[in-house]
């Protein structure tokens, strides 16, 4: 039986201080939801930033021990990475409480609203947060349910991925990850892209295919992207570069940390690299056009945004090194984001940390063939070991068999196991006005570390 989230008052999160469970607790208690919830980083008399932040936002915060799971609770969210056997879920089982999945809470909050859910592999937390902030600069007051953290909501002392916002128009990521973006049905959705990434390409086009079938109103696809494109119902509404497309993206320059385009003759700049992120902008402009956006007032909006937590985010120039941190994490991913920061220097030198030892054997061919393509004769890769975050996995691959697959492809790639000893080792390799990027994701603490190397830079 659907559950009718107006039923519940007091919603607690299990494993709260992810990404995608934060801003589901943080938009609840937006919407005037009691909120409490627990996390295995939270220790008590440990600071931990993101509890800190939730609790300033009225959300009860406690370690993972049960402490928090009692009768008021009315309802229980897990992430997909809390299994049966933890000993909160058994408690919340023993009180008879009801239990959902993210997902399943992020798809009733859905139909509640004017959702517009941003699909496909590659830029849904950048385009969320273009379109939220275009919609806002233009007074439509739109909330927004994100992966990562919008500087300007993080400048008010928040988490930065939520928002309750007071219209009925709602911005999510829609995850095809897992396969829970087949249980939203959104008034619009966005395929950005479709490139291999967890899953094999026929799997996702059976995904999105589905994902476009539960779209109530409207469905746009960037044509830029073969996969993508093919899923296209020819809709006036479409977007891409150098197409034929309704909205259609074209003069790219970057100067910098600054690119400049045309979209349908009207001039964008934006604080931000790549051609990627052209394509990112593109895709929100032409989306904010289906809520009574003009083009000329998306343009207005971009001048001002300031982008997301870790996502090409410019910690500074320090002794003639640029550094660059990025959540890049798949192998298109990686090699944009390496191409978005050459035109900066003539010399980029990346450090990736793969991410689960399944994901990495699964992408390792492509890991070496995209990497090697994007690195230019001066550029380098280096790596450090897979980032393990626990449960069972079987540990039969090391991120050194991506480095030798991209040095037998003639690129400059190097192998450090700990990344403690990164900086020290590739000081030598440092040019003047090189680019010194880091990329990775779902380690909680790659932040940090990039703040480390910024300090010992």
């Amino acid at each position: 039986m659907k559950l009718d989230l107006n039923n519940y008052t007091h919603i607690f999160f299990i494993g709260i201080a992810g990404s995608g469970m934060s801003a589901l607790a943080q938009y609840l208690k937006g919407c005037g939801k009691i909120v409490s919830g627990s996390d295995r980083y939270f220790t008590d008399g440990i600071v931990n930033d993101t509890r800190n932040k939730l609790s300033e936002e009225g959300i009860t915060c406690f370690s993972q021990t049960g402490e928090g799971i009692n009768k008021q609770i009315d309802l229980i969210i897990v992430s997909t990475a809390i299994e049966d056997t933890v000993e909160e879920v058994q408690k919340a089982k023993a009180l008879r409480i009801p239990i959902i999945k993210r997902s399943e809470l992020l798809a009733l909050i859905c139909e509640k609203k004017k959702t517009i859910a941003i699909a496909g592999t590659s830029g849904k937390s950048t385009v969320s947060a273009m379109l939220y902030h275009i919609l806002k600069f233009n007074d439509l007051a739109p909330g927004i349910i994100s992966g990562a953290g919008l500087t300007a909501l993080i400048k008010q002392g928040k988490i930065g991925n939520a928002d309750a916002g007071n219209s009925d128009i709602l911005v999510i990521e829609a995850d095809e990850s897992d396969g829970s973006i087949v249980q939203y049905h959104p008034h619009t959705g966005v395929l950005l892209n479709v490139d291999k990434d967890h899953q094999e390409i026929d799997v996702l086009m059976d995904i999105f295919t589905v994902f476009k079938s539960h779209c109530t109103q409207h469905f746009l696809v960037n044509e830029s992207n073969t996969y993508a494109q093919s899923l296209s119902s020819n809709n006036k509404n479409n977007f891409g570069v150098n197409t034929n497309s309704s909205f259609n993206a074209t003069n790219f320059a970057q100067h910098q940390f600054e690119i400049s385009f045309l979209i349908n003759d009207v001039q964008f700049k934006v604080n931000a690299i790549g051609e990627h992120s052209m394509q990112n902008a593109l895709a929100a402009a032409a989306t904010a056009h289906l809520f009574g956006v003009p083009l000329t007032a998306s343009a207005a909006a971009l001048i001002h945004y300031e982008g997301i937590y870790r996502r090409h985010q410019i910690l500074g120039q320090k002794n003639n090194v640029w550094l660059v941190d990025d959540y890049a994490h798949n192998p298109a991913k990686c090699a944009a984001s390496i191409r978005a920061v050459q035109p900066v220097s003539n010399k980029v030198i990346a450090w990736f940390q793969p991410h689960g030892y399944g994901p990495t054997r699964f992408l390792k061919n492509d890991f070496i063939a995209e990497i090697s393509a994007a690195l230019r004769p001066d550029d380098e890769i280096w790596m450090s070991e897979i980032f393990y975050a626990g449960g069972t996995a079987t540990k039969d691959i090391s991120a050194k068999e991506l480095i030798d697959g991209i040095t037998a492809q003639g690129k400059q790639a190097f192998f450090v196991e700990d990344r403690a000893a990164l900086l020290m080792e590739m000081k030598t390799h440092f040019t003047p006005n090189c680019v010194l990027l880091l990329m990775g994701a779902r380690d909680p603490s790659l932040a940090d570390f990039a703040n480390d190397i910024w300090n010992n830079l």
